[in-house]
């Protein structure tokens, strides 16, 4: 369905991990090197953070931290109330590649995936692990084997859902009490998985939809920005049963406003380094649906 869409922020290099918190709408901007924060509006834009080695995912502790993920020298640092900034978890010996989108359960537990291989220099695709950082920042595996786990969501009764980006499919795990999971099952399927140890080309050609970032709302659907279009997909039982067309590719959405019912959407050309690096043409948008939030985050 198409809907009105309205640019919010522009001039963004490559946007990424949208929170809605505290009356505002934070993000990432790659690029930029920075979390930034703004009105529902647009307006109020500030800068939360900056992180030299690129921001990715986004959370905030019970007690109010913020936590952030730093792609590249492969860390997850937390924010004290002055700004500065520190190790909360070391996450290489986790990782095969950048970490990447994140979740943040109400006790602080935080749920990573990555990217399992090095996208932007051509390596073929491989396995990634999905990483749990407890509280007091011991990090661990949490979950093996998954196809690029990307954006994550955690429902009101204690399920793990997880975008499998290169995997044609949303997993879903139960979250124990002790932060556990246990098997994967599947959530939504959207085609075969990819040939194993495939080039990357081979295995984006084989896609039906590239599930990147996303957020649930009240009727348990959850809102899906595919990587490889101009679109996000509202998927519920399994099926896409909502679509809505994006003036660019879109690579991760969040449900916020004080309704709960603004879906933004973080956009731009497409997902390499070196272009977003060098131009600042991606955006976030927004348009309005019909049902409001639910879940983490």
């Amino acid at each position: 369905m198409d809907r009105e869409i309205t640019t919010i922020v522009p001039d963004l290099h490559f946007s990424e991990c949208p929170r809605w918190h505290d009356g505002r709408l934070w993000f990432s901007d790659f690029y930029q090197h920075r979390v930034l924060s703004v009105l529902a509006d647009g307006s109020d834009l500030r800068t939360e953070a900056e992180v030299p080695g690129q921001p990715s995912g986004l959370g905030w502790m019970p007690d109010g931290t913020l936590l952030i993920v730093s792609m590249t020298d492969r860390k997850l640092l937390q924010r004290a109330d002055d700004g500065t900034l520190s190790v909360h978890a070391d996450l290489a010996p986790f990782v095969s590649g950048h970490p990447n989108d994140m979740v943040v359960d109400e006790s602080g537990r935080a749920y990573l995936g990555n990217f399992g291989f090095d996208l932007m220099a051509g390596e073929s695709p491989a396995p990634a692990n999905l990483v749990r950082v407890d509280p007091d920042g011991t990090a661990s595996v949490a979950a093996a084997g998954l196809l690029f786990p990307n954006g994550s969501v955690i429902t009101d009764d204690g399920e793990l859902i997880v975008n499998e980006t290169l995997g044609n499919r949303v997993s879903v795990f139960t979250i124990a009490d002790d932060g556990s999971l246990g098997e994967r099952r599947d959530w939504a399927t959207f085609g075969e998985q990819p040939p194993v140890g495939a080039d990357v080309d081979t295995v984006l050609g084989s896609l039906a939809v590239g599930p990147d970032g996303g957020c649930l709302d009240a009727d348990g659907a959850m809102w899906i920005a595919d990587a490889l279009g101009s679109h996000v997909i509202r998927v519920l039982g399994g099926e896409i049963v909502d679509e809505i067309t994006t003036p660019m590719p879109a690579y991760a959405c969040m449900l916020g406003g004080d309704d709960g019912r603004t879906l933004f959407i973080c956009t731009a050309p497409d997902f390499f380094e070196h272009a977003r690096r060098e131009a600042r043409e991606g955006a976030i948008v927004a348009t309005t649906v019909d049902v409001p939030h639910a879940g983490r985050p």
